[in-house]
């Protein structure tokens, strides 16, 4: 299938509603070892994304994800704002001028969006945030895709490799950003950058699902 600058729309429509929906959730999950303010500023920062997109000048998918990469930098406070701004720039950079992506465009600039995340926070796997997620996604994304050629199969598999993950930064000690300063009291709470990443990619999932059924 070939991915369009309208589902990139559609997918980042379904990540602002879901969102919004689980804005106390991940607030909640913040509380235990941050700033008890990533889903409101997650929320804050897609839903000005949303504004923002009905007037948007470059329509193409690489302009999408760039206007939602800068808005994201600017609005959400934390740290998720630059991480989350720097996936979505990467992303844009590594699909180019293309009108359509395939998947392995799509792949590749997913991988692009977790090199950015990796150097902005300067983290690694095993240190309790969305990068535990994220990593092993793409690791699934790509050696099922590769098997099988099979796009959504692929997906399929990296949104159970991301759920995975999430669950385990719980038992991880933090050793990055504000969840860090409490040492051994972050262990036993799950990051929330890792639950906003597995919703993502739920999203992401949907949004191709939808597409291929038309």
């Amino acid at each position: 299938m070939q991915i369009t600058a309208d589902h990139v729309t559609s997918f980042l429509q379904l990540v602002a509603e879901r969102v919004k929906e689980q804005r106390e959730y991940l607030t909640r999950l913040d509380a235990a070892i941050g700033d008890a303010d990533h889903g409101v500023n997650l929320d804050r920062g897609f839903s000005t994304v949303m504004s923002k997109l009905p007037t948007a000048t470059d329509r193409s998918i690489s302009g999408l994800l760039k206007l939602t990469g800068m808005t994201l930098i600017s609005t959400v406070g934390g740290a998720s704002g630059p991480l989350y701004g720097t996936a979505f720039l990467r992303a844009g950079t590594a699909i180019g001028d293309r009108a359509t992506i395939g998947a392995e465009e799509l792949i590749a600039a997913l991988s692009a969006a977790l090199e950015g995340i990796q150097t902005r926070g300067k983290a690694t796997r095993g240190e309790k945030t969305m990068i535990d997620a994220i990593a092993p996604a793409i690791d699934a994304l790509k050696e099922q895709y590769a098997a099988s050629g099979d796009l959504l199969a692929a997906m399929r598999a990296a949104v159970t490799a991301c759920e995975q993950g999430m669950i385990a930064t719980e038992p991880m000690l933090a050793t990055k950003g504000r969840a860090s300063y409490l040492g051994e009291r972050s262990i036993g709470h799950r990051d929330p950058g890792a639950a906003s990443a597995f919703l993502m990619a739920q999203a992401m999932l949907a949004t191709l699902e939808r597409a291929v059924q038309g």
